[in-house]
This record gives structure tokens, sequence and C-alpha cells, in this order.
């Protein structure tokens, strides 16, 4: 058999190189320069989330996994050219970076307020979402504030802004009140539907959504202006170009008006600037 030229060995393995790059990666058409970003899974960008926690992800009545950050975030895999596929997983290992470091996923989106405990083990994207906390009480309740509810238990959602912003204020004002730790919004609201807790503090939209579809089960009474702001977020330090992606997509969106329909659909009528 005719022994191939050094030259032509050195092309050929030149050739597996470049094959094994391209299927180790998936191509970003969003990138200059015909950049790569790695993906956990090849042709599709996998997103962990919380579920339930509508109307940002939730589940329909299909089982189909649903809402505004779902959307969003299908705006990104569309400019990766590859499908979301969502993995569910408990909110610790969301915010604490940990999923996102063992490769269970390539972004986060779960309805996550931007930190800055929580930018020193995530990079976060571009806020995509202006959020408030909501005090929610049981139909028939004439409580308007947590100073109202001293001696009651007050339900909020573990290791999230909703709890740190409760448990500060009880500390604060030294309210005798009860703060009550659950694991997810559906357990929490539960608690409240059924009377374990008196009332329960959230994210607005959340809750706004929660009222919305419960009628009679519960009323809204007063939003508390943290100042928060929701964001993406990918493993720190990580791959650099899917965080340019995903804040050059939220640009897009914003200037083509994608941004206003999803969010009228989702949320509600857009708040005035």
């Amino acid at each position: 058999m005719r022994r191939p030229l050094k030259g032509q060995l050195f092309a050929g393995a030149l050739l597996v190189v470049v094959v094994s790059s391209l299927t180790a990666c998936t191509s970003t058409g969003a990138n200059s320069g015909g950049d790569a970003t790695h993906l956990v899974q090849a042709g599709k960008l996998t997103t962990c989330t919380h579920l339930p926690y509508p109307p940002f992800q939730s589940r329909d009545g299909s089982g189909k996994v649903v809402g505004f950050d779902v959307d969003l975030i299908d705006l990104v895999a569309q400019r990766l050219g590859v499908v979301q596929t969502i993995v569910d997983t408990p909110f610790e290992g969301i915010k604490s970076g940990a999923d996102l470091n063992a490769g269970k996923c390539d972004i986060a989106a779960a309805g996550m307020t931007i930190t800055d405990e929580r930018r020193k083990v995530l990079d976060f994207s571009a806020p995509y979402f202006d959020a408030t906390q909501l005090l929610v009480v049981a139909s028939g309740s004439t409580a308007k504030s947590l100073s109202d509810l001293v001696g009651k238990r007050v339900g909020v959602q573990g290791n999230t802004t909703g709890d740190d912003y409760v448990t500060g204020q009880v500390s604060k004002q030294s309210l005798q009140v009860e703060v009550v730790d659950f694991p997810d919004l559906g357990t929490l609201q539960q608690a409240l539907a059924t009377g374990q807790v008196a009332a329960a503090v959230g994210d607005l939209p959340v809750w706004n959504d929660y009222v919305k579809k419960n009628p009679g089960q519960a009323e809204a009474v007063t939003e508390f202006n943290t100042g928060e702001q929701y964001g993406f977020a990918v493993k720190k330090g990580g791959d650099r170009r899917l965080l340019q992606t995903v804040n050059d997509t939220l640009a897009q969106a914003k200037a083509d008006g994608t941004y206003d329909k999803l969010y009228q659909q989702w949320i509600g009528p857009r708040p005035k600037r």
C-alpha cells in the first residue's frame, strides 16, 4: 500500500481536529468571526429553572413549560441556531451557581434578582425586568402591612429576596411576626390558601398572577418597592460569548418591539417610565 506523504498526514490530522472542534460546540450566528459558544448538549441551549413560577415559567395544561422567561430564552436559542431545553431544579442550586458549575445547564432563567452576593458566583446578563415585592393576605383580612400581622405567620419562599426582605423588616422593626420559609412557590401558595399562614410576601408579578387566577381567595394589599431587577445568569467566568449573545438578544428584542409584546402577553401593560 502506498504510504501518504508527510504533508498529507498533516492535512489529514488537521481535518480531524477541525471536524472534532465543529462537533464539540454549537456555532453562534450572532457572534462575529465565526466564534462558537460551547453548550452542554450539542444543538440545545439548556436552561435551569425552578417550577412553578408563573408568569415567568410554569407548566401549561399539556405539561409544556411556558412563560415570559421561556420565551425570552427561546429568542436566545434562535439566535444561536439551536433549541431550548429546560431543566427543573431547586432554586438553591441555581442561585449558588452549583448547577452551572456542574454542567447541568448553560444558563439560568428563574425570575432571579441580581444581587451583589449572587454576582460573586454568577455572571448576570443586563437586567431584563424591574421587580418589587408584594404583600398578599387571605381574602377578608384587614391587614395592610407587616405591622398588622403581629402574632401571625407570614410565608415566604426560602432563599429568595422576598425572604430576605421580610426577615430584614421583622428584625428592623422588632415585629413579633413568625416568618415561615417554604421550599417553592407552589407550597407557599397552598399554605396561604389553606390558612397555614395569614399572609405571604413575594415578587409582585408572580403574586398578581395568583390573585387574578384565584378570585375570592387572596388579596394583594401592599407593594414594597425594593428596586430589584431580574437577570439571566451563566457560569461565573465561563463562556463570555454566550453572555454577549443573551445581551444582544435582549437589546434587539427591546428595539424591535418583541420584548413589549411578550411583556404584554405574560405580565400585562408595561409600566410607563
